[in-house]
């Protein structure tokens, strides 16, 4: 569990950090009529939120190169 999450560190950061923000959203601009899919309801637009934080923040990760080097 350890590795893992030392792993994927960013997707980790990024979701806490999009849910805070669809959180902060959904509480200062939300939508008052209801009809609005995301920010209608503080559960969808953090949940919304956190999934973009985790893809942003995971572009960001550095890929490890595989090797193509074949030894005889």
């Amino acid at each position: 569990m350890k590795k893992w999450i030392i792993k994927n560190k960013l997707y980790i950061a990024g979701a806490i950090t999009g849910g805070v923000a669809g959180y902060l959203y959904y509480y200062f601009i939300g939508c008052a009529s209801g009809t609005c899919l995301i920010t209608s309801k503080p559960v969808n637009s953090t949940l919304y939120f956190a999934m973009l934080g985790a893809l942003v923040f995971g572009m960001f990760q550095k890929r490890h190169a595989k090797s193509t080097h074949v030894q005889p």
